[in-house]
């Protein structure tokens, strides 16, 4: 199994230390013909979503990697990567889509509103960074609610789709990625 890690902005070399950590394969997507490569699951990681959603376009990565989002390719999301899979974004635009959830941008504030807790995600309690994080204002009736903390969605999945509103890579725990890895083996899609 190999996964493709988004490397045009954003904190992506942290998502590749910890599928190395899982012992997972993996690769950068930074321009179209990085999409030739087989792959079974995306990461689309924490950045500025507006830079990430222009550069998508800029780089003819959007409508390569929408079609194969939409033909059920597993895809996590975190923090930015969250806001670009949601339906509805306040203060902002849908990027892809897919998943029936409403994301505030930037609602915990500016940098200084960053913070670290730990909460249950899927039951069990995992650290999380939270940086300039959104959450999820409402979650739709196709959305699974995999985590809240201070009365907030942050987490999130809708079939082959994971979204986290924190940052499990800046922390030691490889539990919320290995529940990815999980979710790309157990999805139907097939490598290109």
């Amino acid at each position: 199994m190999t996964i493709a890690i988004l490397a045009v902005q954003g904190a992506f070399a942290e998502h590749g230390a910890m599928l190395d950590r899982l012992g997972a394969d993996h690769f950068e997507v930074r321009k179209a013909a990085d999409l030739s490569r087989p792959f079974d699951g995306l990461i689309l990681p924490g950045g500025e979503s507006t830079v990430m959603s222009k550069l998508l376009r800029e780089l003819g990565l959007f409508a390569p990697l929408k079609e194969k989002l939409d033909a059920g390719l597993p895809v996590f999301g975190t923090c930015a990567g969250l806001i670009l899979l949601a339906d509805r974004v306040e203060g902002g635009e849908p990027c892809f889509g897919g998943m029936d959830v409403t994301a505030r941008r930037n609602a915990y504030g500016r940098q200084l509103g960053s913070f670290r807790t730990t909460a249950p995600f899927a039951g069990e309690p995992v650290p999380m960074v939270f940086i300039r994080a959104p959450y999820i204002v409402q979650a739709g009736p196709g959305a699974e609610v995999l985590a809240e903390t201070g009365g907030h969605i942050v987490a999130a999945r809708q079939g082959n789709r994971l979204a986290t509103a924190f940052h499990p890579e800046l922390t030691g725990d490889t539990r919320v990625h290995a529940c990815f890895l999980e979710m790309a083996a157990a999805g139907s899609f097939p490598a290109q």
